[in-house]
């Protein structure tokens, strides 16, 4: 069995924001040599999320006000700490830490609509997502 992993950075220009890591992803997965087998991709911060979805505005729209409704900012337990996060941390329990995803043929085996987004809730400063291959 084959393992490869590469670590994907960002910079957030914004404290909220959606990325389309698909291509990224698709690049790692490439650069693997894995023709049959699984990616995990990961976020290496638990105020960031990775899932998958559509790449449509409206529905990343939604997707924001939705984790708000569910954690909206405000006073939380956490602050107590000296951080103001903690509505950030509650959004990556909603919309998850990780995803696993199927690789075929050597690219990753998406269905017509699905796309990998890296969303961070807490950002403007450097963070990372691991992308790691395993297969034959």
């Amino acid at each position: 069995m084959t393992s490869h992993t590469e670590y994907l950075w960002f910079e957030t220009r914004l404290a909220r924001e959606f990325l389309n890591i698909t291509d990224k992803v698709r690049t790692v997965v490439k650069a693997s040599g894995v023709k049959d087998g699984l990616v995990l991709v990961s976020a290496m911060h638990i105020t960031a999320t990775v899932y998958v979805n559509d790449d449509e505005s409206g529905l990343i729209h939604d997707i924001e006000a939705w984790a708000d409704r569910l954690a909206p900012p405000g006073d939380y337990q956490h602050h107590r700490t000296g951080e103001s996060n903690g509505d950030a941390h509650l959004k990556n329990l909603l919309l998850g830490h990780q995803v696993v995803l199927p690789i075929t043929n050597g690219d990753l085996d998406l269905g017509p609509w699905e796309q990998v987004f890296y969303g961070e809730f807490d950002g403007q400063r450097r963070k990372r997502v691991v992308v790691k291959v395993l297969g034959e």
